[in-house]
């Protein structure tokens, strides 16, 4: 099973790979994966291209080098990091949003853990400056630089990047801001919060990957917490600071559990299938950034309780059956896979079909392919590789 879904990943990888990935304006070493397929001159031009996109297409890279870490894999991460610099024409900072550039800087940190892989001259500077967007009063992310919007699609990265940095305080304080003000009667979390003249607004969206994030973000502060006491298990307690930290820990994976539950219960079918509808655009890597994490969990959970057992389970199980959804509804072309924007429903054919000047087409509005947009088959493939990555776990642990 595991031999399978690497086999099905790798299929996903050269997929957006032949269809999408184009050097920059034909420079040599660089890379970037073209935002639609088929395209149109503007999109192959790069005029558009989407930083966060391509993030997390340098994301997806990472995970297909963490399965096999070959020179073609390693020299294309290169090339794409060279890439987004490139195209951003200027420093990757100029970027005004900040979960844009929380994104990057997961990718590149990620990237910079891959053997042989040279560190990022860049990767600090962009930490500093997500850091230093921190409200000072409350002590989050803005969505964007001078926005009052507060939101959890740049603090849920935001908070993870901080963990992985070890600043586990600073991360702590935003997930603990999230769950003091953004989670809903279900148990969901919510987008964000409007400051405004006349007092905070909630905007009450819900979305797959703001659960994700916070998942990621519980994570990674649990198990920092759990290696500064120390604890190999729970039943090993000594000190008043190990049960200090140890009741911290307890908080972030009680957090982990009723999300994970939150998730199966109100995102997925009775049999596991993520089923929530996120469309085209941005709205395409909503469900893959989900899964990511749920796989984070499947995986990297301490399976030191039954209650943690049986998250890890779930996760997993949503994990595996979304990918099984979606190979079994993929359609084909030349061999390679498009995978559908619900994954519950057969893929449809992508076109181009309206996207040219004054035609009748774009006259009438003709309706959007959700499957044309590199959102919607990245999530598939971080589908996929999140699948290959549990079955792989779950093989090991027999």
């Amino acid at each position: 099973m595991e031999e399978t879904w690497a086999h099905r990943a790798d299929l996903a990888e050269t997929a957006i790979n032949d269809r999408h990935a184009q050097a920059v304006w034909s420079i040599p070493r660089t890379n970037l994966a073209v935002v639609s397929w088929p395209p149109t001159s503007k999109e192959k031009l790069f005029v558009h291209w989407h930083y966060w996109w391509q993030a997390h297409y340098l994301d997806c890279l990472v995970d297909a080098a963490l399965r096999n870490n070959t020179k073609v894999r390693r020299a294309r991460i290169a090339d794409t990091m060279r890439g987004i610099r490139l195209r951003n024409l200027s420093q990757l900072t100029k970027n005004r949003y900040y979960d844009d550039k929380a994104w990057l800087a997961l990718a590149m940190g990620r990237a910079e853990n891959l053997k042989k892989v040279k560190v990022h001259k860049r990767l600090g500077s962009l930490q500093r400056n997500i850091r230093e967007g921190v409200d000072p009063t409350i002590g989050v992310l803005p969505w964007r630089e001078g926005e009052t919007f507060l939101n959890v699609p740049s603090n849920g990265p935001g908070a993870i990047m901080l963990a992985r940095m070890g600043r586990i305080n600073e991360a702590r304080h935003i997930v603990n801001w999230i769950y003091d003000h953004l989670v809903d009667d279900d148990g969901f979390i919510m987008d964000g919060i409007r400051m405004r003249m006349d007092g905070p607004e909630i905007v009450k969206a819900i979305h797959p990957y703001c659960q994700g994030v916070v998942l990621g973000a519980c994570l990674e502060i649990a198990l920092a917490l759990r290696e500064k006491a120390g604890l190999s298990s729970l039943e090993r307690i000594d000190t008043v600071q190990e049960a200090e930290l140890a009741a911290d820990m307890m908080h972030y994976i009680t957090s982990i559990r009723g999300l994970v539950q939150a998730v199966a219960t109100g995102m997925a079918t009775p049999s596991g299938v993520i089923n929530w509808k996120t469309g085209d655009g941005d709205g395409g890597l909503f469900k893959g950034i989900l899964v990511r994490y749920l796989a984070d969990v499947a995986v990297r959970l301490p399976g030191d309780s039954p209650a943690n057992r049986a998250t890890k389970k779930l996760a997993a199980r949503m994990v595996v059956a979304s990918a099984e959804s979606v190979w079994e509804h993929r359609l084909e072309v030349d061999g390679l896979p498009i995978f559908g924007s619900d994954w519950t429903a057969d893929a449809r054919l992508p076109h181009n079909y309206g996207f040219g000047p004054n035609t009748l087409g774009e006259k009438v509005g003709i309706i959007r392919v959700a499957e044309r947009d590199l959102s919607v088959q990245l999530s598939g493939w971080m589908l996929l590789e999140a699948c290959a990555r549990v079955t792989k776990y779950q093989s090991e642990e027999g």
